[in-house]
């Protein structure tokens, strides 16, 4: 399962509109919940004018099963208060639907970085124990940086460590309840800003594509990804039209 955190930037859920352009995934369903701030509109990943009036809802699932995968997108922000019975629900999902392992594409504010976070790649990943087991070697052989963990107390008790994900909405919450569930779960994430968004969504649907495969490619560019025909209405001009 591979689904977006509602996080800042929305690179999470910009990435995954790119999964599921460039693999022309199919819609099997919705994920009903009350959690979401109610939306509907059009189809964003419209090809043609017939299709382009079917209409789209705060939450939907995707499949491809060639690739054993499945999609669970997220088009809208979360009602207050209600992170942890999302969790919930959405675990008690994956279980019951035995999916193998989760994928949770996120972001984190770059500002509020500690100073060994500003070393390096923008980049970090999480893994669950359980997924570390499987494939922690593979992360360590892609030469990917771990999120570190920063001071509690910053000034006062630098020994003791947390993780803290600045503007990254429910990870946090969801790594450290698949973690005590036992759920093989990875996060991967981007630091950035608000604003556009565009580049740090290449490059984390290019670092998930690392591992993955999803697409095959000897060079990770961002050509080839299939753009949305929604994100001509999101972000107007602010695309070259080479990418359409």
């Amino acid at each position: 399962l591979l689904q977006p955190a509602v996080s800042v930037g929305n690179v999470g859920q910009l990435a995954i509109d790119l999964v599921i352009s460039t693999l022309n995934m199919t819609k099997v369903g919705y994920f009903y919940t009350d959690c979401l701030v109610p939306m509907v509109g059009n189809n964003p990943y419209a090809t043609a004018e017939e299709n382009s009036m079917e209409l789209s809802i705060n939450a939907e699932v995707y499949s491809l099963p060639s690739k054993k995968l499945v999609v669970l997108q997220i088009r809208s922000p979360f009602i207050k208060n209600k992170y942890r019975p999302f969790c919930q629900t959405l675990l008690s999902w994956v279980k019951s639907s035995k999916c193998a392992r989760v994928v949770l594409l996120s972001s984190s504010h770059a500002y509020q970085r500690d100073d060994e976070q500003l070393l390096g790649t923008p980049l970090r990943y999480l893994l669950t124990p359980d997924l570390e087991k499987a494939v922690g070697g593979l992360m360590q052989e892609l030469n990917w940086k771990e999120m570190e963990k920063v001071a509690a107390y910053p000034g006062i008790n630098d020994t003791e460590k947390v993780l803290h994900i600045p503007g990254g909405g429910i990870t946090k919450l969801l790594f450290t309840e698949s973690c005590s569930k036992g759920i093989q779960m990875a996060v991967l994430l981007k630091f950035c800003s608000e604003g556009d968004n565009i580049p740090d969504a290449f490059a984390l649907v290019n670092y998930l594509n690392e591992w993955l495969q999803l697409i095959k490619s000897e060079v990770n560019t961002s050509s080839q990804w299939k753009i949305p025909s929604s994100w001509r209405l999101l972000f107007g001009n602010g695309l070259p039209p080479a990418l359409f």
